[in-house]
């Protein structure tokens, strides 16, 4: 039986809890005008840069370092076609880009713009045979090298890797960073929503030309409903009185809501030819005349994969390593998400060092 007094108790807690609450909630409200001046201060990019090539609407920045070049081999950073690019140099102290060039790297991105429906007919091939070769060509010659080291970010990784298996002569070293390359496994919503049984990917692109960036998003925050839609928000306006979790907060939220739109043609092929088909790990994925055979990878390969990743799951990733012809391959998995890989405090303290040494040891 419960006492009287405990009953008492109870409800004098929860008035209690009541009231403490009613007051954060008026304070969280007194902080929420503040909060467009915050965004507003939000930079997209935060380590000095120079655009130093420009083709149609890609331009190659370098980054601009305190201190002297101290690596021969310059690094290109080949980032996906679906988000912005400055995710890998997101704000002080979560910044890919920063752990090369405080390490001594001449440092490149690759920013493929923002593209139009005059881009609906672009292909793999027009992105690996033209953009990324003639990226890397400038980097080489600016640089008066021969090879250049490479880091490809998710589906940037994916074309990295393509690239690489076809021009291997011009890569030194290969860096993955949550990267899709067999997609055989069933594991990953993605997956299931691109299976041709649902999905068939040819009327759809006929119909729309680009893929939306409004289309893209919505199947991002799908992935996660709950977390995404419920959680996050609640878990902002609790914490709005915390200034350093509201600056996280609104650079990510600013990254994340930057979406562009994919050129038509190349979502056709990655949706048939990878997911559906899977080609890239049987050797017959078409680029242009040409197929990619993944044995002609030699280079050494860092192949990076998250352990809670829900869009590149590591299945998709870790198989790379067996089909390449590499002697020095390594793998490493970190416990975070698809973007804590990059940005995430751990990665930053833990993650990145060693994959500066790594590249660094293979100068």
């Amino acid at each position: 039986m419960v006492s009287s007094s405990d009953q008492e108790f109870d409800v004098l807690a929860w008035q209690k809890s009541l009231v403490e609450e009613s007051f954060a909630n008026m304070r969280r409200m007194a902080a929420l005008p503040f909060l467009h001046e915050k965004a507003q201060k939000v930079r997209k990019g935060v380590t000095p840069k120079e655009v130093v090539y420009e083709e149609d609407k890609l331009k190659v920045y370098r980054y601009i370092g305190k201190g002297p070049i101290k690596h021969k081999t310059p690094l290109v950073i080949v980032f996906a076609l679906v988000n912005r690019p400055y995710i890998v140099d997101l704000k002080e102290g979560r910044s890919v880009v920063a752990n090369f060039v405080d390490a001594g790297f001449d440092t490149y991105l690759i920013d493929w713009g923002r593209p139009n429906q005059s881009d609906r007919f672009l292909t793999t091939d027009d992105y690996v045979n033209g953009y990324i070769k003639n990226c890397i060509d400038y980097v080489n010659e600016r640089c008066g090298t021969k090879q250049a080291n490479v880091l490809g970010y998710c589906m940037g990784g994916t074309l990295s890797t393509m690239f690489t298996a076809l021009h291997q002569d011009v890569v030194k070293n290969l860096i993955l960073l949550a990267t899709g390359i067999d997609f055989a496994t069933r594991e990953g919503l993605i997956n299931l929503w691109a299976d041709e049984k649902h999905f068939d990917v040819d009327a759809f692109v006929d119909t729309v030309g680009n893929v939306p960036a409004e289309f893209l998003q919505q199947a991002f925050l799908m992935l996660k409903p709950v977390q995404n839609l419920i959680e996050k928000p609640l878990s902002f306006w609790e914490n709005i009185e915390n200034d350093r979790f509201v600056d996280d907060f609104l650079h990510m939220e600013t990254w994340l809501n930057d979406n562009i739109a994919v050129p038509g043609e190349v979502y056709r092929e990655f949706a048939k030819y990878l997911f559906q088909k899977n080609l890239l790990t049987q050797n017959k994925f078409p680029v242009g005349k040409h197929i990619v055979d993944l044995r002609k990878i030699t280079c050494p390969v860092l192949n990076l994969m998250a352990t809670n990743d829900d869009l590149v799951p590591p299945a998709q990733s870790e198989p790379l390593n067996k089909l390449i012809s590499s002697k020095d391959e390594k793998i490493i998995k970190f416990k975070a998400g698809h973007i804590g890989l990059a940005v995430g405090g751990k990665a930053q303290k833990q993650l990145w060092p060693e994959v500066v040494d790594w590249l660094a040891e293979r100068d």
